[in-house]
């Protein structure tokens, strides 16, 4: 192999400025991320209560696909990312042929489910058919279209795995603008276009998803690369199928755990809310929420994004010292936003509420609730870091035990317990949770640096 490949920035360039440049970009295309999906929310959240409650309920099947689409190419991403540390440069290109053959597999797969799931899901939630016929249009639309999100994330990730992060930024910048542009449009009926309502929310999304697909698949087969994509000779290899999904399936787990914990919220608010306007409004609340602490956690999850090849990349090498620089740096920046995002929700909650034409019942259950759940970020901001060089490491089932730990096998049932005194007490579930699941992160830590991370000091036998 060239020089130029054995003298890949990630091995060589310093620490601070090389994660900066590989997180920055990350970080301001998730930012933008986040504000697509709290603007989606806003326009859908002016044609009514009942609207905006319906993509709360269709948000967790979302969450399902994407928890696919991305923990898979979290799986591709670490492996190409070990490759190149290695300097096994064919079986990098190798993974990333088989990240985009398997992402068209995911997206037949939510074609299926978006037919037959879709309707049924959402009817285990509300009885009232004008939520029930929203939240079914918009879930068949985003599921069935899903290609572009399942296709681009994966090109994101497979060229990120290579130190390059502006192209990603570009990909992820362009499918939230478009989607941006034509909401207001599609769900109003601004200018040429059809009121179209919810279904133009579903319908501006996968709009956005399929120009960030065309576009991020031009540059990755007609510009040149550290991994070369050839589908012309491609064989379905099962050991590589096996090493993407070693870590793979735990990210996809971990992204559904989200999924499971959003409706088992749901699930418990509805069992448990005194009339139906309260149980509405704490669901409105907790959809609002989760929109919102979006513009928290995405520049975490980019920065998340930017260090992981870093840090997949040096444990390949072996340079452990280099590894945990990395992983310094990513505690010390989480923590600050982390931190910042803190402050917001504590102090800014009315605004922040105000934003989705709130009534004041959601108001006034909706800025404690806030205040209380946003007790958990700053203990996130270390569990996230921890998890990110589990995965990047190939240990994602270390990452996938912490989310299990903290959504279900603590969250949920804390939260089923305290909302049987009161739905208002409901939110202190999530700094309970995330608190247990910054002691196991510790302790998974400290077990991998006495035992696998000691084996980095020792020569790798050629």
């Amino acid at each position: 192999m060239s020089e130029v490949k054995s003298m890949n920035k990630m091995g060589t360039k310093a620490m601070f400025p090389l994660v900066m440049s590989m997180s920055l970009p990350a970080m301001f295309s998730m930012l933008i991320q986040a504000l697509y999906n709290i603007v989606d929310s806003i326009f859908v959240s002016q044609i009514g209560p009942q609207a905006l409650n319906a993509v709360s309920l269709a948000y967790p099947l979302q969450m399902v696909m994407i928890s696919f689409a991305v923990g898979t190419a979290v799986g591709v991403n670490s492996l190409i990312a070990r490759r190149l540390g290695a300097r096994r440069f064919d079986e990098a290109s190798d993974a990333a042929t088989h990240g985009i053959v398997i992402a068209i597999a995911t997206w037949l797969l939510f074609v299926l489910i978006g037919i037959f799931a879709s309707k049924p899901f959402i009817a285990l939630f509300t009885d009232n058919e004008t939520i029930l016929t929203y939240a079914t249009q918009y879930l068949q639309i985003v599921l069935i279209v899903s290609v572009g999100a399942i296709v681009s994330v994966m090109g994101e990730k497979t060229l990120q795995a290579t130190g390059n992060m502006i192209i990603p930024m570009i990909t992820q910048i362009l499918g939230a603008v478009v989607n941006i542009i034509l909401d207001p449009m599609l769900i109003h009926g601004i200018w040429i276009f059809p009121r179209l309502e919810v279904k133009g929310a579903a319908i501006a999304t996968i709009i956005g998803q399929l120009c960030s697909m065309i576009f991020i698949l031009l540059i990755l087969f007609l510009k040149k690369h550290e991994v070369k994509i050839s589908l012309r000779k491609f064989k379905l290899k099962l050991t590589v199928i096996k090493n993407i999904y070693i870590v793979g399936f735990p990210a996809i787990i971990m992204q559904c755990i989200g999924s499971v914990m959003v409706s088992g919220i749901n699930a418990i608010i509805s069992a448990f809310g005194a009339t139906t306007a309260i149980k509405e409004a704490y669901i409105n609340v907790f959809g609002i929420y989760f929109k919102l602490q979006s513009f928290v956690f995405m520049p975490v999850f980019g920065l998340s994004q930017g260090t992981s090849p870093i840090i997949g990349y040096n444990y390949g090498a072996r340079n452990k010292k280099r590894m945990y620089s990395a992983l310094k740096l990513c505690l010390s920046v989480a923590g600050i936003i982390m931190l910042l995002g803190f402050l917001l929700f504590q102090f800014g909650s009315p605004f922040l509420l105000s934003l989705f034409e709130a009534d004041e019942l959601t108001v006034k259950l909706g800025v404690p609730a806030f205040r209380i759940i946003s007790l958990c970020f700053v203990p996130a901001a270390i569990g996230i870091s921890f998890s990110t060089l589990f995965q990047a490491v190939g240990k994602g089932v270390r990452s996938m035990l912490m989310s299990i730990m903290r959504q279900l096998v603590v969250l949920l049932p804390s939260a089923y317990f305290l909302a049987q005194n009161s739905l208002e007490v409901l939110w202190y579930a999530f700094p309970i949770a995330e608190g247990i699941a910054l002691v196991a992160a510790i302790l998974f830590f400290i077990n991998l640096v006495k035992n696998d991370f000691k084996k980095l000091d020792i020569p790798e036998q050629q």
